[in-house]
């Protein structure tokens, strides 16, 4: 393999030889390369089928949040929510960051006891999560009736970024350090060499490799099944709808902290002079069951609120100015699931030198610590956390379609 910083390239202006190539370019995807040039592996390169973003990340709500049940992906999130003030410092290039806090409600005593061991798990790792009473958390966000909620939680550093922004300035920090990026170039195939490498191949030229790393979102089934492997994930619909303006909020002189009611499955945020409302719907729609089309980027699908009128219904009840807020947009897009809605993460067991961070749900709060435990795993040998919750080889071949729908 060439030397760290080397340019040996081959048609198309690409390298012929590569110490990684990620595959997809998305939010994931340009952290993991941001992650391997930052360590040292500037000798790397990413190939994206379209524009960046393409797929899921474009149209994400890009709520960050740090606390999750597992303490090690808590770790992970807190790291991501930290870094996009580097990236802008690093890169010049805005994230788009709003962090005016998130407050999280129980409405159950199951659901309260989560926040209260997430608040003690908060103390003990030094992250910022506390409980609050209903005062201030009435002057915190007043358009919100907290009448039932049996707890509610703040965490200051909470917020949401700019998709676009995000991703590009990982891209900038990627090729600030010698990386490549290849948009418009789709990956026709990759085969496993006899020592243990690989050969990307793609119409502008092939890449000799001893590391593929597949971070395809929606065409992660795609990208895998080239090496002959079966990822268990589906893509169902996912919608939220952005109000028209609210006078209320227009008038205030700060940023309203986001409202996260998982008793209610909702989420809520200030966007613009409106609010954004998220929805978790059980009345799930399916969609490319067997295949991601090839030509999809940045389509929608129809809007479908139907679906999620149950949930904007609890919304209403919760901050009743919506009730009388229009409607300004729609986002109905695909968002890719794997069966126990936990990233599919690290080597594949049964491959040399593949490497799988596929169906992220959370990608804004988890893209940073999944670049950083990607390029430690890749590069070190093992990630300075362990990551067995979201080990590739937790799912077997058992883990077929049905299974995973």
């Amino acid at each position: 393999m060439p030397a760290v910083g080397t340019n040996h390239e081959g048609t198309g202006g690409m390298r012929a030889q590569a110490q990684a190539v990620v595959i997809g370019g998305g939010v994931i995807g340009c952290s993991i390369l941001y992650h391997l040039a930052k360590s040292g592996w500037t000798d790397v390169v990413l190939l994206e089928r379209s524009e960046l973003t393409s797929g899921s990340t474009w149209h994400a709500a890009a709520n960050i949040h740090g606390l999750h049940d597992a303490t090690n992906v808590s770790r992970l999130q807190h790291y991501t929510m930290s870094i996009y003030k580097e990236l802008e410092a690093e890169t010049g290039q805005s994230c788009g960051i709003f962090q005016p806090g998130s407050l999280y409600l129980a409405q159950t005593l199951a659901r309260e006891h989560q926040l209260r061991l997430q608040e003690a798990k908060a103390r003990r790792y030094d992250m910022n999560f506390f409980e609050v009473g209903r005062d201030e958390a009435e002057r915190l966000n007043p358009l919100v009736n907290f009448e039932g909620v049996r707890c509610i939680m703040f965490e200051p550093e909470g917020g949401n970024v700019d998709p676009s922004g995000v991703t590009n300035a990982y891209a900038m920090g990627a090729r600030q350090r010698g990386a490549e990026i290849h948009r418009f170039t789709p990956v026709t195939a990759t085969e496993p060499q006899p020592d243990g490498s690989w050969i990307v191949r793609t119409e502008k030229g092939d890449i000799a490799t001893p590391w593929v790393i597949n971070a395809a979102g929606l065409w992660g089934r795609e990208v895998a099944a080239m090496a002959g492997i079966e990822l268990p994930l589906i893509p169902t619909e996912h919608q939220y709808f952005v109000t028209d303006a609210i006078s209320e909020i227009d008038e205030m002189d700060r940023r309203l902290p986001s409202v996260a009611d998982r008793d209610g499955e909702y989420y809520l945020r200030q966007e613009g002079n409106g609010l954004l409302v998220g929805a978790y719907e059980k009345d799930l729609r399916f969609w490319a069951e067997t295949e991601t089309p090839q030509n999809f980027g940045h389509e929608l699908f129809p809007d479908d609120l139907d679906r999620i009128e149950k949930n904007m219904l609890r919304a209403i009840e919760r901050v009743p100015l919506l009730g009388t807020a229009g409607i300004k947009r729609v986002i109905n897009g695909p968002m890719i699931w794997s069966p126990d809605s936990n990233a599919l993460f690290g080597p594949v067991p049964e491959l040399k030198g593949y490497f799988c961070c596929n169906g992220v749900i959370p990608g804004f709060s988890q893209n940073g610590g999944l670049g950083k435990m990607a390029a430690e795993w890749m590069i070190e040998g093992e990630p300075t956390l362990d990551m067995f919750g979201w080990d590739m080889s937790r799912f077997g071949t058992w883990a077929g379609k049905d299974f995973t729908k």
